[in-house]
């Protein structure tokens, strides 16, 4: 016995996506090749943070005023040290920066693949974003904070 088919004029999601969808899935791959590139520009701070002063921003706020790093402590160090394929160096100087380095690079070649194609991709990786994936992140991202705390120099 065969599986009941539906008529294409019964389907409810598109097969491809809109033109909309294709530009905005364009925007985001031209952001997200911006910060990949930005960062493998950027010469990674030996202290393990700080790279991001090279971009013209000041100093870390709470490093001078607590001489303790902030949440996010350490991610442009990761990301440049990443982008110079020290993937082992990225992930001791920042855990999250590295894992946020992969999440970026995924929608990076998921937003081309979708431009390019018209794949419905997109859809398919926002339907991941549930509330156990998110607390997941923030969980994973408090860890690496306490890490940064405790190899902190």
């Amino acid at each position: 016995m065969s599986a009941p088919t539906t008529h294409p004029s019964e389907r409810t999601t598109p097969l491809r996506s809109s033109t909309g969808e294709r530009i905005a899935a364009g925007l985001v791959a031209i952001v997200t090749l911006a910060v990949l590139t930005t960062a493998a520009w950027l010469t990674p701070n030996p202290d393990g943070h700080a790279t991001h002063t090279q971009l013209g921003m000041n100093k870390c706020t709470w490093v001078v005023w607590f001489d303790k790093p902030c949440p996010t402590c350490g991610m442009t160090t990761s990301f440049s040290h990443a982008g110079e394929g020290s993937w082992t160096t990225a992930t001791l100087t920042q855990p999250m920066g590295a894992l946020l380095v992969l999440l970026t690079t995924m929608i990076f070649w998921g937003a081309t693949h979708q431009a390019l194609t018209g794949s419905r991709i997109g859809s398919v990786a926002q339907t991941a974003m549930r509330p156990k994936l998110v607390i997941t992140m923030l969980a994973l991202a408090a860890a690496a904070w306490v890490y940064k705390i405790n190899t902190w120099s």
